[in-house]
């Protein structure tokens, strides 16, 4: 009868970042090894709590299914001889395969007739098969910093404490790290019984639970959330969702208490973010609002342990938060005393990077590529003089006490420190924004200021870190350029900034040359072809995301990427007009011209040497049409453009049935496949239309 297989991996407590990954890690590699080994089941669960991280398979099969292996051996003219019997090469084979000669059978393969040797492999056991492969898949587990312990060469998460393997109730004997699999584990460190023995797998989670462990960590995820929201109602207050924090929280506890806390009123005169990121980052500590979205005097946070002296943890919790605030008052209050712009002279203290100087030359970068961006923009003097002071105070919060303490409150208490100045409200609005977007779906600049010191901040960044070799490989990517390289892409796709990449590039490395300061690698040519092929694959992935096919994204991306704004728009322009009747017109008259286009010397035409009334339609046509498709496409009107190339396939298709292309006269020739040429250009403004999937050939 098929049974439950439990594997626990008792452990030291693992840090709540590793804990997703390797989750994920071991419901996958169990569900390979079940495949692999032929052994049937009915559902695949991966439980985790800080001390152990546990597997267990419902329905699993006794034993392995059997397996049908069919063996190639010798060919049937070297098996039999003359009299029809068999050779030594048959003997030999069915030898080694373990049956009899007159079990093989002859079967024709496209190379001929060969003997085959069928063999019916019975099923192992499952727990003699599991008994080899659950150390295999533990050890398969991998971490960001695995620890060594002991005198052992294993490494893990954590040190390794208990094995618990069962099949059933019949444990599954093995040993790993010097410890032997048995039935027994162990229940939370302070408010268990001490061992627990199990008498069968389906015991587990039961006699946990009764033992204060919750082990299926979405049960506790769910069970924390009720008791947050439960008390915030209690307290007149409500909790902001913050996925990233539950799971912390879920992932560092095995049984979840909620208390809610209180501090004094007086902070509530600091700003927000002075409050939140100790409550949030320092201690784990969920912020209470009110129904109009004001932050409370209050938190709540979470215990691994029951409700019994809570209000002694909610003491001990209380005081730490008071010495957390009363620490940032301080900063905050020390810092106002310095105006943001003496802050900028400390910058030349900080490294940027041991090869392009300090924070305080890339702020003067950051200046001048910020204007010369809002220059291509055509802004206003005074509007420059405010881009200009945005810039450069953008890094001057690097050096007060708050982001000394707080690193990720850069930005945001610039922003602060230069309101309360008297900076203003764009400028310090732009001080926070050029550090977005921070993340994957995080928010853009909202500003124009904050938009253009955003631009300049990660295009200098990225063309001084490949300009000293520093580029990203797999997954180390220290100076987080993928991340800028997206934010640039998803800034100037939102605010349709039609400037060109490889210009912005160029700008950015003269500006490091100029300086003087830094020691580059590379030649301004290398450093802009390989940030131009770092971004073609940052913007497959945007612009895959936004549903544009794989072929399309392709097509487009092949004739040109480094506005972004126009390859959006050809983009989608394809994909649409891919699916309307026309599209057939158009794919046809650039098919049949690009095919003979390709032996063309150059694209001029000579209407002199017209031989035929049918090319002279073909050229007016083609002049007119990409009239059309040039005020198309300066009207942005990607869908016309198109229409206008599809106007081509008629008169096409009657210079491909009068005149033959490919003559002996060498003049008439160029100048019929120069004709072809043009309206393969023509085309190509838009997409290399070759690279479409099921274009006709």
């Amino acid at each position: 009868m098929p049974r439950t297989l439990l594997l626990e991996v008792g452990t030291e407590e693992i840090p709540a970042r590793f804990m997703k990954s390797a989750l994920a890690q071991l419901k996958e590699l169990a569900e390979k090894t079940l495949l692999e080994e032929r052994i049937d089941y009915t559902e695949v669960m991966a439980y985790g709590t800080p001390r152990r991280l546990t597997l267990m398979v419902k329905g699993v099969a006794e034993e392995q299914q059997e397996k049908v292996e069919e063996v190639k051996g010798p060919a049937k003219k070297a098996a039999f001889d003359a009299a029809g019997q068999p050779t030594k090469a048959a003997q030999g084979f069915a030898r080694s395969q373990g049956v009899a000669v007159d079990k093989l059978e002859i079967r024709t393969t496209p190379a001929g007739e060969y003997l085959f040797a069928i063999k019916q492999i019975q099923g192992r056991p499952t727990v003699e098969v599991l008994r080899e492969k659950l150390p295999e898949l533990i050890t398969s587990l991998s971490f960001p910093k695995p620890m060594r312990w002991g005198y052992g060469e294993m490494r893990f998460a954590r040190p390794i404490h208990w094995l618990v393997a069962l099949y059933g109730q019949e444990v599954i004997p093995f040993t790993l790290a010097g410890l032997t699999s048995g039935r027994i584990t162990y229940g939370h460190r302070f408010l268990g019984q001490g061992a627990i023995t199990l008498a069968e797998a389906d015991d587990y989670l039961p006699r946990l639970e009764d033992n204060f462990v919750i082990a299926d960590q979405e049960k506790r995820r769910s069970l924390i959330w009720q008791q947050i929201q439960e008390l915030a109602r209690q307290d007149g207050g409500r909790v902001e969702p913050d996925e990233e924090l539950l799971e912390e929280v879920t992932h560092l506890l095995e049984y979840p208490t909620a208390l809610c806390g209180c501090f004094a009123d007086h902070y509530l005169e600091l700003p927000e973010e002075v409050l939140i990121t100790p409550m949030r980052e320092h201690q784990r500590y969920f912020p209470v609002r009110n129904e109009a979205g004001q932050l409370l005097a209050k938190f709540i946070t979470v215990r691994n342990g029951t409700a019994d002296h809570l209000e002694i943890v909610r003491e001990g919790n209380e005081k730490v938060l008071r010495a957390r605030l009363a620490d940032a008052r301080f900063f905050f209050e020390e810092d106002l005393k310095v105006p943001l712009e003496q802050n900028i002279e400390k910058l030349g203290k900080i490294v940027f990077q041991e090869n392009l100087g300090m924070v305080s030359d890339k702020v003067q970068r950051i200046r001048a590529l910020a204007g010369y961006l809002a220059r291509q923009l055509a802004w206003s003097a005074e509007r420059l003089a405010e881009l200009d002071r945005a810039a450069l105070l953008a890094k001057a919060d690097l050096v007060t006490n708050m982001v000394y303490e707080f690193p990720e409150l850069q930005g945001i208490m610039g922003a602060e420190y230069a309101r309360r100045g008297g900076e203003p409200a764009e400028v310090a609005q732009a001080i926070f924004e050029h550090y977005l977007p921070r993340q994957a779906g995080d928010i853009l600049p909202t500003t124009e200021l904050g938009m253009v010191v955003s631009l300049a901040d990660k295009f200098d960044t990225i063309t001084g870190c490949f300009a000293v070799g520093i580029q990203p490989t797999g997954s180390q990517d220290p100076y987080a350029l993928r991340r800028q390289a997206l934010g640039i892409c998803r800034i100037m796709l939102d605010r349709e900034l039609e400037i060109s990449l490889s210009t912005l590039v160029k700008e950015a490395y003269r500006l490091y040359t100029e300086a003087g300061q830094v020691r580059l690698k590379l030649t301004q040519e290398q450093v802009t072809q390989e940030i131009l092929e770092f971004f073609k694959q940052r913007l497959r992935n945007i612009l895959s995301d936004r549903g544009i096919a794989y072929d399309v994204l392709e097509a487009v991306l092949a004739v040109g990427f480094e506005n972004l704004p126009d390859l959006k728009r050809r983009a989608e322009g394809v994909q649409a007009f891919r699916q309307r009747t026309e599209f057939a017109d158009l794919i046809t008259a650039y098919t049949r011209a690009n095919n003979l286009a390709r032996h063309a010397d150059t694209d001029l035409v000579d209407e002199s040497k017209f031989v035929e009334p049918v090319e002279g339609r073909l050229f007016r046509v083609l002049v007119q049409a990409r009239a059309e498709v040039q005020e198309a496409l300066q009207q942005k009107d990607i869908s016309r453009a198109l229409e206008s190339v599809a106007t081509l396939r008629e008169p096409i298709g009657e210079f491909f049935e009068e005149v033959m292309v490919m003559v002996e006269d060498q003049a008439i020739r160029q100048n019929r496949l120069g004709l072809l040429k043009q309206v393969s250009n023509l085309a190509a403004k838009i997409a290399d239309f070759s690279r479409l999937v099921g274009q006709i050939d």
